[in-house]
């Protein structure tokens, strides 16, 4: 499939329900991703339904108790907290909180948001960089949260527990956003057509003002925000500079990448001249490009998804 018959190469006034089209078809690595975080979820609340749940408690300098709310094994073992992951140095939790989930709604929303958005940014990078993509921005999500926690911005502690895939799905929303500020997305609540540059900047806005103005009153999820800052910056940054993910070009090919025969690489059009023509989509949106510049986006899309594949 090429750009030309991509939902967001459409007219942009279509609804955001059109960038579902090709978010489960091939067994994509954004289907793969809300299958794990699904099936993640579904264990740890059978797991504490069978009783398996763990009610932390641990004993501070000063003598007093600290009592966590009660986990399921999966989310003990994965959840981030500067005291396991920093001081305990378990540096697999950098990774691992961005497949856990509170509840319902907590995975829902999230999920949502990579099924729509997370096709349009896997086609634009590739498969392989998409995961390093994703994953790169929910790792620095929690690398903002401890920041902002270590300079005093907001209420925090080593063991407060973090997790979730917010700040990874918002680093996709920011990238699709970049790759076509003006797609039009149709909103569930409330049910109004809007562009995707307006949420991207309406969920900066007000991950920030939690941060600022609300980063010291409980119950504020301020702590959630930065991390989605985070996840945003990441997002932002390595969809403007995407050379930065090329390393994954030469990680083992994902269960997406159908096997090819080898063959010589295409040569493409001229690197230059693709990126004019990206710059040009962020500017002015997909829309805006001509006969013969598509056909060249189209080519090198092809050549540099047959490259992957090899």
């Amino acid at each position: 499939m090429g750009w030309e018959d991509r939902h967001y190469y459409r007219d942009q006034t279509q609804t955001g329900r059109a960038f579902s089209a090709a978010a489960l078809r091939g067994r994509s690595v954004v289907f793969w991703l809300i299958a794990i975080n699904i099936g993640v979820f579904l264990l740890d609340k059978i797991l504490i339904s069978a009783g398996q749940g763990i009610e932390p408690l641990f004993i501070g300098a000063d003598g007093g108790a600290v009592k966590l709310p009660l986990m399921g094994p999966l989310e003990w073992w994965g959840h981030f907290s500067g005291y396991f992951a920093i001081q305990k140095v378990q540096a697999w939790r950098f990774l691992s909180y961005q497949f856990l989930h509170a509840d319902i709604g907590h995975i829902l929303m999230n999920m949502l948001g990579l099924f729509f958005f997370g096709p349009m940014v896997e086609h634009y990078l590739g498969s392989r960089r998409f995961l390093a993509f994703y994953l790169i921005s929910g790792t620095i999500g929690s690398l903002v949260y401890m920041l902002m926690w270590g300079i005093g911005l907001i209420l925090s502690g080593p063991l407060t527990p973090l997790i979730g895939a917010s700040a990874g799905v918002l680093g996709v929303l920011i990238g699709a956003a970049v790759i076509a500020p003006n797609t039009t997305v149709q909103l569930l609540f409330p049910p109004i057509p809007v562009k995707l540059k307006t949420i991207a900047w309406v969920l900066v806005g007000i991950g920030a003002f939690t941060v600022l103005f609300r980063g010291f009153q409980r119950g504020s999820n301020a702590g959630g925000e930065a991390a989605h800052l985070g996840g945003c910056l990441a997002g932002y940054l390595l969809i403007r500079f995407p050379r930065v993910l090329n390393f994954a070009d030469r990680l083992p090919a994902p269960p997406t990448a159908r096997p090819t025969q080898s063959m010589p690489k295409k040569r493409g059009p001229d690197p230059e001249v693709i990126d004019r023509i990206l710059d040009k989509v962020r500017e002015q949106g997909i829309q805006s490009l001509t006969r013969k510049e598509k056909k060249l986006l189209k080519q090198e899309t092809d050549r540099q998804r047959d490259g992957a594949a090899q």
